[in-house]
Parts: structure tokens; sequence; C-alpha cells
């Protein structure tokens, strides 16, 4: 240790750097130091981020040193709390975002009590004029945030539920307006008088619509399954070693009861290889869930890892409320989300940073694959995973290579912290806030690209459960899509033709073929050979032709979906393709429960239970990165 202090250049009291003044006072080693001085070169961190998540020096020697070189002390907010009548000195997202409080004002001086002092001088010229001046006390992290959180709890839970323009959000349309009243039951009846007095002219048209909707829907994963076998030429992403510093990186994982799954997803997480100083992993609790908040109270978490607790509002209680809450609670750059029930590749966020600082500046999105570690509870999870792997591997990356708004999924998606602030968040309203947010991001002028990087899910195998989970997303693609197309020539101006049309393509073909599904499934008989009840209107050479499209529909469809499971390991899959007909009636099902929460309760989130099968309590399993 002699030779190394000797090294050290001689002590300047006054502006003597952080690293020296700690090993001045025997808080850290020089060889310490010297470790965090080179990871300081390829990571966003300060040089107390790297120290504290080494466990190297603790918080409050940290503090005391970071007080004593601005010359003031260190300060407990339990018991020295801040001047209540200062708390609308400063807008609570400015607080969170810099980890600060107003805390005492004398002789017209405003003292600020702030949790990341080492980070006040890049802070400072973001700070309003009148307060880069300001005194200073140095305050442990958790209690500011924890003070913000309480003082502007109803500023804060306002902003979470209101956070989208309102041009941009359903909020409201729960409220029962005369004239919202007028057009519903106008438009029933409409279509009572039609069936009464034109029933053909009206079943034409649906089984029309029907048709061309299958028609449309096969067209588009057929040029997704021509891309995906077409090899794309991207430019070799340039080794680590050149990119920019690795950034700090925050996740949020939004918890709802789930007992079950909480230390399976813990310890899940502790595998992940991305260093701890950079990231920032919120779970995400609701007020009310004393469940999970008792359930994660007796786990201990590691120091990169804590604890957002959503307040209660007005009563709605959604996954994109919760988003909205913690993102001002969040540290990093980047803001991820993961499920409950996830489980990442272990190298996922290296992936998503190498691919960040490789991507141009209108990339704000990174939507990974997602697939199942329980592929094999039952026929149910065997389909399910079929078809997400359809979607994932085929469907999404062929939007992606068309040139169309990609719909996200509501998991492994990682955000730039700006695009995500720039566009407002979620929709605290919408149950399918992914979606929506995917067409958002398109319509500010953003883009989202597909990563190769795979998270496991647990698969939902029980049918009534099934249902349950498919019919909130099928109403919030009903929701996504009115409210995009409120202003129809806004959106097209927003999204272009190409982007206008691709819209249309994924939302209208995805409802009519599971709403209308019964009108098409009657031409099955029609393909076998068993006739048709419009085989004595229509000429024989329609019902020839719609029989044509039925079995080669189906016949594509099974080849896109063997494809997308192919050399990844479910070989056991494949027989199960061959049944998926049967599989997606249930989700017939779901649009009908859809339509009618669309009109009755538009907002309520069926909660989907996670931890029902071995695989989902487990914290071994399988990792791929592919």
């Amino acid at each position: 240790m002699r030779v190394f202090r000797e090294a050290l250049p001689p002590r300047q009291d006054d502006h003597m750097p952080l690293g020296r003044d700690l090993i001045e006072h025997d808080l850290i080693t020089p060889w310490q130091l010297f470790y965090a001085l080179r990871a300081q070169r390829r990571w966003q961190a300060t040089l107390s981020d790297i120290l504290r998540s080494r466990g190297w020096i603790s918080d409050h020697d940290l503090r005391n040193r970071q007080a004593a070189r601005f010359a003031t002390h260190q300060v407990d907010l339990t018991r020295e709390p801040p001047d209540p009548r200062l708390a609308s000195h400063l807008p609570p997202h400015l607080c969170l975002k810099y980890c600060l409080v107003p805390w005492a004002i004398e002789d017209g001086v405003l003292t600020l009590a702030i949790g990341r002092a080492d980070r006040f001088e890049e802070i400072r010229p973001q700070l309003p004029p009148d307060l880069r001046s300001a005194n200073l006390v140095v305050a442990p992290e958790d209690q500011v945030m924890q003070y913000l959180s309480v003082t502007h709890r109803k500023a804060l839970t306002t902003l979470a539920e209101t956070r989208v323009a309102p041009q941009f959000s359903c909020r409201g349309w729960d409220i029962r307006t005369p004239p919202r009243t007028a057009l519903l039951l106008g438009l029933l009846a409409c279509a009572a008088l039609m069936l009464l007095f034109l029933p053909g002219l009206l079943f034409a048209g649906v089984m029309a619509w029907a048709l061309l909707s299958l028609l449309i829907a096969a067209v588009m994963k057929n040029t997704a399954l021509i891309l995906h076998m077409m090899p794309r030429k991207n430019p070799p992403l340039p080794p680590p070693s050149s990119l920019a510093p690795l950034p700090r990186i925050s996740v949020m994982v939004p918890l709802f009861r789930e007992k079950e799954i909480a230390h399976a997803l813990i310890r899940r997480l502790t595998r992940l290889t991305y260093p701890r100083a950079l990231l920032d992993v919120v779970l995400v609790l609701e007020e009310k869930d004393t469940l999970t908040r008792q359930t994660i109270a007796q786990t201990r978490l590691p120091r990169w890892m804590r604890v957002v607790q959503v307040p209660a509002g007005s009563g709605l209680t959604t996954k994109p409320r919760a988003l909205n809450y913690a993102l001002d609670f969040c540290k990093g750059d980047i803001i991820g989300i993961w499920d409950a029930e996830d489980a990442p590749a272990k190298d996922q966020l290296e992936q998503v940073a190498r691919h960040f600082a490789h991507a141009a500046p209108d990339v704000a999105c990174l939507q990974g694959v997602l697939d199942y570690y329980n592929p094999y509870t039952n026929w149910l999870s065997r389909c399910f995973t079929i078809e997400y792997a359809t979607w994932f591997r085929i469907v999404l990356p062929g939007l992606a290579r068309m040139g169309l708004a990609v719909p996200l999924g509501g998991t492994t998606l990682f955000l730039r912290r700006a695009a995500i602030e720039h566009v407002g968040g979620w929709d605290a309203h919408n149950v399918t806030e992914d979606a929506d947010l995917g067409y958002r991001l398109a319509r500010f002028g953003y883009r989202t690209e597909l990563m190769h990087t795979v998270t496991q899910e647990e698969a939902n195998c029980r049918p009534i459960a099934w249902i349950r989970q498919r019919s909130r997303w099928l109403k919030g693609f009903m929701i996504t899509y009115l409210v995009h197309m409120r202003a129809p020539r806004q959106l097209w101006r927003d999204l272009g033709p190409r982007k206008f049309f691709g819209f249309h393509m994924v939302f209208m073909t995805t409802l009519t073929q599971f709403v209308l599904a019964p009108l098409i499934w009657s031409f099955w008989g029609a393909a076998l050979g068993f006739g048709h009840p419009l085989a004595e209107t229509l000429p024989p050479a329609v019902i020839g032709g719609i029989a044509a499209l039925m079995i080669s529909a189906g016949i594509m469809s099974a080849l896109i979906a063997l494809t997308s499971i192919l050399g990844q390991g479910r070989e056991r899959l494949y027989p199960f393709v061959l049944t998926m007909a049967f599989y997606f009636p249930l989700a017939t099902l779901a649009a009908y429960k859809a339509l009618i929460e669309l009109l009755i309760i538009p907002y309520y989130w069926d909660k989907t239970a996670h931890g029902k099968t071995a695989e989902g309590t487990q914290a071994h399993t399988s990792f791929s990165s592919e």
C-alpha cells in the first residue's frame, strides 16, 4: 500500500479529488480507487456508484466525506425533516430527477437536501438560476425519495393517471354522456334494422369483409415469412471495447398479487451480468397490495434492487399507471420493463447497451423476443408457445423490415428515457399499453428495432385464465385502434401512407379474424366438400375460390408456425402445429368478452396470475441470448 501512496499526487486540500480524499481518510484502498477509476472509463457511473456497488464503502461514510467537501453536514430527514412550507418551491418531477428537496431557508437563502451529492456539479446547470447558488446538506437518497413520494403524493398520483396528452388517451371513455349513448344506440338500431329488412345484404357485407381480412392477413404473414428467410445485410456491431461507456439502465418490474413468483424473480435477476454500478432494478408495488409488499419485505434485496410503492388514487389499478408513477423514480438513461414471471437472458442488458450505442438517434425502443419456459405443461401451453414464436420471430420482425410501425410486447422492451418522456409515457387507462406505445412512438417520428435477446415467461396454460388474459389484450387492441383513429387525417400525417395502412392491416385483421371467425369457419365446410349455406346464391366458382383461399391460408399458417420454432430446440412441438386450428377458437370467445367489457368496463384489468406451474416458481430456467 505504501508504494501506491507514494505514487499519488501531493495532497491539495482545497480541490482534492474524491478518491484521494477517501484514501486520506482510510475509507478505501489505493487498489480499490485504481479499479474504480479504470471502470469509470468504460461505465457512465460516478466514483461513488462504483465503490458502493462493490461494497467497499458504506453509504454513511461516503455521505460524511461528500458533506465535508461541500463544507456542510449530513442530515437525517426523519429527525430533521424539510420545512413543509417549501414543498412548492420546486416541481416534484424536478426534485425526483435530481434527488433533492428544499430543506430550509434562512436569511432568504435556500438550503437543499441532496441525495446524490456526487452528481451536484452535473446537476447545478440544470437547476433554475436562483437555485444554483443554494446551500447544501447531504441526506440519504432513500429518505429524499420517500419524503418526495409522501409530500407530493397527490400530484404524482394525478400525473401517473394523466401523463399522456388527452388526444392520445382513452381516459374519460367510461363516462356515459348523452351524445355517446345516442351514438351507441344509433349504431345498434342501424344494425338491427339491416338485420330485419336487409339480412342478405348485411350477411354478404360482413362475410366479404371477413374474407378480405383473411386475405390481407395471409399476405402480411407470407410477406413476413419471405423476409424472414431472406438474409438481412446488417452492418456488424463494433466490438464492445470500441463503444461509448456503458449507460445506467433502470428496469421496472411491476408486481401485483405475486406472492408465488416474487422470490423466483429476484433469484433470476441476480444472474444478470451487467455492472451493478449501472444497474437499477425497480420493483413497482401497489400500495393496496399487502400480499406482495409483505413478501418483498421479508426478502433481502441486493443493493441495485429497490421498491417503489404506487399510491392508490382514483381507483384505477393498471400496469401503465404503475409504470408512469415509477418512471420519475428511475435513475437510468435507458428504461426497461420486465414482467413478474420473466427470466431474461443474463447478458440481455449488455446487448441493449450495445444496440443503442450503435443505433440511429431516432431508434427510441428495442423489443426483445419473448418465449416460454413451460412449453410442455399441457396442450394449451404448447399452442401458446407456437403462437408466440410466430409473432415474435416472424411477424414482428417482418413488420419492421417492411418499414411499418411495430406494436410492442409488454415486456423486454427498452426505451431511451428522453423518448418515453417526450411522448408522455404510457396511457394509464389503456389495458394494452404496449401496443399503444409502439404506435405513439411512430407518430412522434421514432422507430422500434427488434433484438435477438430472449426473455422466457410462464405460458398461461389454463383455459379460463387464458381467455381472460387474451380478452384484455384484444380489448386493448380495440381501444388503441379507436384512440388513434379519432383523427384519421392527423394519423395519416403523423405516420405517412405506408405506416398508416400498416396500422389498419395489423389491427383490423387481428380483430376481424377473431370476432368474425365463425363466419370464416363456415367456409371450411365448402373446403372439405360439405357445401355452404351460400352455395345456392353464389356461383360455384366463387365458392371454390373461397375454399381454395381457406385451404391455402391454413397451409401457409402451419408452415409459418413450423418455421418459427425450427432450430429452437422445440422439436416436440412440431406435431402440435397441426392442432392450432383448435386453439384459436378460444381467442374468439375472448374477443366477445372484450367487446362486452369495452362497452361496460373499458379500464378493467383482468389480472393474470403467475407462478401456477413448477417452472414459474423455480429460479433455474434456461437462459438464451441467441
